[in-house]
């Protein structure tokens, strides 16, 4: 059964992220919802694996980002907060951050490119899946700090539980240059 979004469009805040509010059918027996197409997303490689998350409410993940891979997130269960920042020098939004609220109950995917940081705020325990368009890269997994003033994120969470590699990562200032994103990314 293939289906069309509900509604999917571009932030008006962040180059390259996009939002897509998928058709819910449903009857007696539940819900189906396509929660993912690539043809919703303009110029979108093939999402190659899918992840599982479940975090307990107020576990803290992030602000992670990459050079050559791209994310969707689709929270199954649960709620989260969602923070976005984009990195990449010379973007037309470079250091916008934007917040998005996504929920179990209200179906919404966010669509994250290569250099854009990210990062979510678990408000309750959530199961989230989230499709990458690379397999897992060591050398790709980069980060920045969840509360660098630069960033100014407001993460809707009074005491973040969190890994230390998250706790630890550089602010936006002391980013490597080598490990600058540029606009436009060549992946």
């Amino acid at each position: 059964m293939a289906t069309q979004a509900e509604r999917v469009y571009e932030s008006d805040l962040i180059s390259g992220v996009w939002i897509a509010e998928p058709k819910v059918h449903g009857d007696e027996r539940g819900l189906f919802v396509e929660s993912y197409r690539r043809e919703w997303i303009p110029g979108a490689r093939e999402m190659i694996q899918t992840n599982r998350s479940n975090k307990q409410a107020g576990a803290l993940v992030g602000l992670h980002y990459h050079l050559h891979q791209a994310d969707y997130w689709y929270v199954i269960s649960g709620s989260m907060r969602v923070v976005l920042h984009d990195l990449r020098v010379g973007s037309p939004t470079d250091g916008a951050t934007q917040t998005i609220d996504l929920r179990g109950d209200v179906h919404k995917g966010v669509f994250i490119p290569p250099g854009v940081a990210h990062g979510f705020a678990a408000h309750t325990d959530l199961v989230m899946t989230y499709l990458v368009d690379g397999y897992y890269n060591p050398s790709d997994e980069l980060g920045v700090a969840w509360d660098d003033q630069a960033i100014g994120a407001d993460w809707g969470v009074a005491s973040p539980v969190m890994s230390a590699r998250d706790a630890n990562n550089p602010r936006r200032s002391d980013i490597p240059d080598h490990q600058r994103p540029r606009w436009p990314l060549r992946t």
